[in-house]
């Protein structure tokens, strides 16, 4: 099939050289007859103007057609490039140059963008193509309307209706925004899963542990996070990442107190699923507002993680906070907030204008049990997990099995 398909293009294409014309338009043409093979011989010779314009119309083919070919091969190469590097990890070099590409200009210009106020009668066309591409739910929004809206960052992070996120307060924690679980789990070691099997450095996610009264005196890192090691506390992870499509704004996943924040100037990679299953240290590369604080069971952080195409990071209890800067310093800032800002579970906490990542890190006891799995997509307010306390009644009968009976 592919065959009789070249050989038809091919005839198609002589067909409009002026050769074949001159064939069709004259009657000095021999065609031997009873033969499988058919013999054109003209009488006589091409003129020079007709060879010349036989050559430009060949000429004009090649130049047309081969560069197209030379780009779908390009395109399957680069396509199964990827698959194969979607299956391994990134090299250095390969870190090296993605981290050299303008994604900072880029989300510069693309929150430069955002903030221009649109028209009215443009916004219903341009905010409904946007819903109908990223799967938004208009009916949760405070304000159905898209004219209300005079831009895209407001349409962004617009907020939602009064009751339409219930908060479980059953758990002891609850998803603080809307966005799809990553990965979570025990951190058992000072190397932190972002997805399963490709790691990020604790130590620099957070920083060095300078704060007061967080430091227990241990070399180890995670164990020097740790404010009650007498109760048999360990560190847990819970990583959820913003689509396009997802509601915005982040509440607080808990009752606790933020006392300091660390802003890392970094870079502004993608944190796609596929991205963070390619590049290991992906969090520690991009810019992020880490907010250090305590709960009821000891230390608690929460992360804002900044991406590609997110123009501004907010946060309303840090008016400080100024996110996207024209150049990557590599500094980290710490701003201390004071002991007067206390959070309840599901209070508004900021907003992204765009999609991008939550990472909790936090200390919890043994018993802390996830509600959730990889891979499912949560709603704000929904259970994470909650701690699995033993019934008195069960630990009076588990202890009395371990005492020896008398002889």
């Amino acid at each position: 099939m592919a065959s009789y398909c070249t050989n038809g293009a091919l005839l198609k294409l002589y067909q409009r050289t002026s050769v074949y014309k001159n064939w069709i338009n004259s009657s000095n043409w021999h065609i031997r007859k009873n033969v499988k093979s058919v013999n054109l011989v003209p009488k006589r010779d091409l003129s020079k103007n007709e060879r010349n314009s036989d050559q430009f119309e060949w000429k004009g083919i090649f130049t047309r057609f081969v560069p197209v070919g030379i780009c779908l091969i390009a395109v399957m190469q680069w396509r199964s490039y990827r698959k194969k590097s979607a299956e391994r990890l990134a090299n250095e070099w390969e870190i090296n140059c993605y981290c050299m590409l303008p994604l900072r200009t880029v989300s510069r210009c693309w929150g430069w963008i955002a903030d221009i106020q649109l028209p009215e009668f443009l916004r219903p066309f341009i905010y409904g193509l946007y819903a109908n591409t990223f799967g938004v739910k208009l009916s949760e929004a405070l304000h159905e309307d898209l004219r209300y809206y005079p831009s895209l960052a407001d349409f962004f992070a617009r907020p939602l209706k009064n009751g339409i996120r219930a908060i479980d307060h059953a758990s002891d924690l609850v998803s603080p925004c809307d966005g799809t679980i990553l990965h979570f789990g025990t951190v058992h070691t000072n190397q932190v899963e972002q997805v399963k099997g490709v790691t990020y450095s604790l130590e620099n996610f957070l920083g060095a542990n300078t704060w007061l009264n967080n430091n227990n005196g241990s070399n180890d890192y995670r164990v020097s996070l740790l404010h009650h090691t007498h109760r048999e506390n360990t560190l847990y992870q819970c990583v959820i990442y913003l689509a396009p499509g997802d509601y915005h704004r982040f509440h607080s996943p808990a009752e606790w107190k933020p006392t300091l924040r660390r802003h890392f100037h970094g870079q502004l990679l993608s944190v796609k699923p596929t991205i963070a299953k390619w590049l290991p240290g992906l969090f520690c590369l991009n810019e992020r507002a880490v907010y250090l604080g305590t709960w009821k069971y000891g230390f608690f952080s929460y992360a804002a993680v900044g991406a590609t195409n997110v123009g501004t990071v907010k946060v309303y209890c840090d008016k400080n906070l100024h996110t996207n800067h024209p150049k990557n310093t590599g500094r980290c800032k710490d701003f201390c907030l004071g002991n007067n800002v206390e959070l309840k579970k599901g209070d508004p906490f900021g907003e992204f204008r765009m999609g991008s990542t939550i990472v909790l890190v936090f200390e919890a006891p043994v018993g802390f049990q996830f509600t959730v799995l990889p891979g499912d997509h949560v709603k704000m307010g929904q259970s994470l997990g909650k701690i699995e306390h033993q019934k008195f009644v069960d630990r009076i009968q588990t202890s009395s099995k371990d005492i020896p009976k008398a002889s």
